[in-house]
């Protein structure tokens, strides 16, 4: 994946979080996360699970810039010009081809289809990339529009650990 990155669909164009924009979430530094981005970002999403990983991701941008596109990319509403969640992957496919992916969308934007628009859009694009063959994610047993939106994608459950449900989807299942 290359420094060009940019996905658009009928509502929202996702692009791959940049180290700069990395490290301007990490100092907490909203008014340059904007400029940067050119969109508002509510103060809801700094409370968000996935800031908890931004370090690590800036760390692997760092140690390998190829990894952009692999990593957090960025969900932002078109008509609003407003950034609305976020989802990605952790790293480049390893060996067997498999990636983890994750999503999470600001409260005041759920349940209106901008996650499965999103997730579908991101999958479609990386499996385009010949060296990834299957894709992973992880839902507690209890979120039933995340078991919904992964159902939708054609993923099929694997595995339940306790509360936590693992999902899987083929490249050859596609």
């Amino acid at each position: 994946m290359n420094q060009s990155l940019h996905i658009t669909t009928q509502r929202l164009e996702l692009l791959p979080c940049s180290l700069e924009v990395a490290q301007a979430v990490i100092t907490r530094n909203k008014s340059q996360v904007e400029k940067l981005l050119g969109v508002r970002v509510p103060n809801d999403w700094y409370e968000s699970e996935v800031l908890d990983i931004f370090p690590m991701y800036a760390q692997m941008l760092i140690d390998d810039p190829s990894q952009l596109g692999w990593g957090v990319w960025l969900m932002i509403h078109i008509a609003d010009s407003t950034l609305i969640g976020d989802l990605g992957f952790i790293g480049k496919p390893d060996g067997t081809g498999t990636v983890e992916m994750g999503y999470e969308v600001l409260s005041a934007y759920r349940q209106q289809g901008f996650a499965f628009e999103a997730v579908k859009a991101l999958v479609d694009f990386a499996f385009t990339h010949q060296e990834l063959k299957r894709i992973i994610a992880h839902s507690p047993d209890d979120r039933v529009a995340s078991i919904r939106i992964l159902e939708k994608l054609g993923m099929q459950q694997i595995a339940k650990d306790e509360n936590l449900l693992e999902w899987e989807l083929k490249l050859e299942s596609r």
